[in-house]
């Protein structure tokens, strides 16, 4: 323990405030926090170690990274903005995107609905009834074109939430965007691409695991050797959360996800500071205000720590995690709407003490549909009083140093490494999604969560207490069903006046690719080129990898 504090002076005053608490009155409730961490009544210089100041805690911008990747925080640059949208039709999808741009987003985040996530184009079978309901649909080449038409791809970053299908989208992308004349080296943006979660939370797999690493480590080294700003995978803690994860345990499963990729593609024959900058993440940030900031400075030492020593990176921008944040839809109520508003501000202002390189807020009516223009435009303003009106922004980590934040990224650390060795001892990964080692302990933690709620040892507010009858009217966007049918005459067009003897040469290409051990993204970027779909490009995938 550090001796450069009066502890003689101190203890006897600690010790003479725990008598005189533990004579007051204390409500009896759970004083933990939602990882089910205990708080302590006072956190002071015993609650942590001084002494591993430099070793822990550090400077914002040097290893080990906790107080930020960026030396100037938010003084150099405010986090990006980054709306996430999508519905119906490409060209409703476009005019949200320049709404957005027009009202001060910073960089776009493309929806995708769940045909498209799913590999199928709008008119198939398998498609029927969730065109363009929770996000964009893109089928084709044209669509991708549509959908950000009149957008300068150049000077903006784009963010794709996809994962089985990303390479084929992000392949229409990189068509699209050279058919504006843009050199891809220039291109900006994150596809999401983490098929891992899919297979703990979200289950849009398609592909078993072993073809679908191999897919998310063609797009890892199509980018590091041809589009050098771009990050190929956002390892995404963020689905594991809504699905009833704790904070530790998104913490633990996202960074043992993202270390997974990187013995994939070191096995590759790339080298850990040639792809390690271009790998970033994406957080959940929950109600508990102290423990998302903890999470998210213990994930950035993590990172740094086992970058450093374990793969042996060198550069201080492969140690560097860099982060994507979203507020909470899970805690989003369909009661009392309006509340939405708070919750959003104070996971927003989370994130941002947290020291987050881009977020989204979301809408106050996303728990009954697809959010308004409108509730959009509320939550995009909630992010520009915290940058604009608060002052957070002024200095760097304002958080950093504080006993109680340090003491909860230490545990929120400890937890952690205890998860990583637990993964371990089941084999690592892959193994865990085939016994489903995370799937049932986020199942039992959803489960632990809910019978809080019903006993109201937890409360949500307007839920399970100070509940109401009154309803509140808000105005819900619907999506045009008649877009489908637009949608459907686009691809029939495509279809007709297409060459069809290249899209079948194109297509039996990329099965012939897909059998060897060649990267993939050149033959998909050449279907793209000859007008292939989504659906025809996922078949041929489907043909040598089979389905899950």
């Amino acid at each position: 323990m550090n001796n450069q504090y009066p502890w003689e002076e101190i203890e006897p005053s600690e010790k003479d405030w725990l008598d005189a608490i533990s004579n007051s009155n204390q409500e009896q409730r759970l004083y933990q926090t939602l990882s089910g961490l205990p708080m302590e009544n006072l956190y002071t210089p015993k609650s942590i170690d001084v002494s591993k100041y430099l070793e822990q805690i550090g400077f914002p911008g040097e290893f080990p990274f906790t107080r930020g990747v960026h030396a100037s925080g938010y003084r150099g640059k405010t986090w990006t903005m980054r709306m996430f949208a999508g519905f119906g039709t490409p060209k409703d999808t476009n005019e949200r995107f320049k709404f957005l741009l027009a009202n001060g987003e910073s960089g776009l985040s493309t929806a995708f609905d769940m045909p498209t996530l799913y590999g199928y184009d709008t008119d198939d079978e398998r498609a029927a009834g969730e065109f363009g309901k929770c996000g964009v649909a893109v089928s084709s080449l044209w669509d991708m074109q549509e959908l950000f038409e009149g957008i300068p791809l150049e000077s903006i970053t784009t963010s794709m939430t996809i994962n089985s299908p990303a390479a084929i989208i992000w392949a229409m992308y990189i068509v699209a965007a050279q058919k504006q004349g843009i050199n891809i080296a220039n291109l900006g943006g994150t596809l999401q691409n983490d098929i891992l979660k899919e297979y703990h939370a979200q289950n849009e797999y398609i592909f078993p695991p072993n073809p679908s690493m191999r897919l998310v480590t063609d797009t890892i080294e199509f980018a590091t050797k041809e589009m050098p700003k771009w990050n190929p995978i956002s390892v995404s803690g963020y689905h594991m959360r809504e699905a009833g994860s704790t904070a530790v345990q998104e913490l633990a499963f996202t960074l043992a996800d993202g270390f997974e990729y990187i013995e994939w593609a070191i096995e590759r024959g790339l080298k850990i500071d040639e792809f390690g900058p271009r790998i970033s993440f994406f957080w959940n940030v929950e109600m508990d205000f102290f423990e998302e900031i903890a999470k998210m400075r213990a994930a950035r030492r993590i990172w740094a720590k086992t970058l450093k020593e374990k793969y042996h990176a060198t550069d201080p921008r492969t140690l560097r995690l860099r982060c994507h944040a979203q507020t909470a839809g899970a805690s989003l109520t369909a009661q009392q709407p309006n509340l939405n508003v708070a919750r959003v501000a104070i996971q927003a202002l989370a994130a941002v003490l947290a020291g987050t390189q881009s977020l989204h807020t979301n809408s106050l009516d996303e728990a009954w549909a697809l959010p308004s223009e409108e509730a959009v435009l509320t939550a995009l303003r909630t992010q520009q009083v915290i940058a604009e009106e608060t002052g957070v922004a002024n200095t760097v980590d304002p958080l950093g140093g504080s006993y109680f934040i340090e003491n909860l990224t230490n545990k929120m650390e400890e937890n952690s490494i205890e998860y990583f060795k637990k993964i371990d001892a089941h084999g690592g990964i892959i193994a865990c999604i085939n016994n489903n080692y995370i799937v049932q302990e986020i199942a039992e933690s959803s489960y632990q969560l809910q019978r809080q709620l019903e006993s109201r040892e937890r409360v949500i507010v307007g839920v399970n207490k100070y509940t109401t009858d009154d309803m509140i009217e808000i105005p819900l966007l619907k999506v045009d069903e008649e877009g489908k049918n637009e949608q459907i005459h686009r691809l029939n067009e495509l279809k007709r006046t297409r060459d069809n003897k290249a899209v079948s040469r194109a297509l039996n290409d990329l099965e012939k690719v897909a059998k060897s051990q060649k990267n993939v993204m050149p033959a998909l970027i050449q279907s793209v080129e000859a007008l292939a779909t989504l659906g025809e490009m996922m078949d041929s995938l489907r043909t040598v990898f089979g389905e899950y």
